[in-house]
């Protein structure tokens, strides 16, 4: 495989690295198929581990590669990644307050329950962005022989935001699904959660000498929007199959993501 690679124009290498995390996305997703039973307790159960998946997230795939960053481009990182963070976790309530209004206009009114899904699935998509940035960022680094990125820790990075793609495809279709959404329409818009990655490595790649400074904000707000949406709308939720159940599913979540990405960290 990685001699197959190295024999191609490095452009293709980021779009063929992208587009794998962009199937390991429809992979998770594909796995809504298996929950046929929309028990409310077992829903519970499952927005529990997701929230657990998308805390863990925020640090591992983003909070920390983000301080990484900084550090590495001697940027401050309480500009950055804090008020990334905190621009990120404002921007979901702002948004959340919006959708309330949205929601409690007569018309939309019986739509209210989708509320929920909507932002949640903002979120992922908007934490994907930087992912995929962070691809072509890498791969851009190779083909401008800028930095010290070498082929092989390019395709890590990518396998490793492909692999924690897996679960998060399942987090964005849960929520759909809990909400009476059809199994085949969850699991389309999860798949669609993940196409955004290709899309901005591939600008990435393209504009890799301006979007390096960038990105540290850019996860670090994904980051803050990520946890933001798991306190507001996932917790509450989860805990309605009994706080010790839900803490229980939210710890087995959150160490599902480390597990994941400290294994194929690069």
């Amino acid at each position: 495989m990685l001699e197959f690679l190295d024999n191609i124009p490095v452009i293709w290498q980021c779009v063929i690295c992208a587009m794998f995390c962009f199937l390991c996305t429809t992979l998770g997703a594909l796995l809504i198929f298996a929950f046929k039973n929309k028990n409310p307790e077992q829903m519970s159960k499952l927005l529990a581990l997701a929230g657990g998946i998308m805390i863990a997230s925020s640090f591992f795939s983003l909070l920390s590669p983000a301080i990484e960053a900084c550090e590495e481009n001697n940027l401050p990182i309480y500009l950055y990644v804090a008020i990334g963070f905190l621009v990120g976790g404002t921007f979901i309530v702002l948004s959340d307050k919006i959708l309330d209004r949205f929601f409690t206009l007569e018309k939309f009114a019986k739509h209210r329950a989708m509320k929920r899904a909507v932002i949640f699935t903002g979120s992922i998509v908007i934490h994907n962005i930087p992912e995929g940035m962070a691809v072509g960022v890498a791969f851009g680094s190779i083909a401008t022989a800028t930095g010290d990125v070498h082929t092989v820790s390019a395709i890590l990075l990518a396998v490793g935001i492909g692999i924690q793609n897996i679960p998060e495809g399942l987090t964005v279709a849960l929520p759909l699904r809990a909400q009476g959404v059809s199994a085949k329409k969850s699991f389309v818009t999860g798949m669609l959660s993940g196409s955004v990655e290709p899309i901005f490595a591939v600008l990435a790649f393209a504009l890799c000498f301006y979007v390096t400074s960038f990105l540290p904000f850019l996860l670090s707000f994904a980051a803050g929007a990520m946890v933001a949406v798991a306190t507001c709308e996932l917790i509450p939720e989860a805990v309605k199959c009994g706080k010790n159940k839900a803490t229980i599913f939210m710890i087995v979540g959150f160490a599902l993501m480390a597990l994941l990405d400290t294994a194929f960290s690069v």
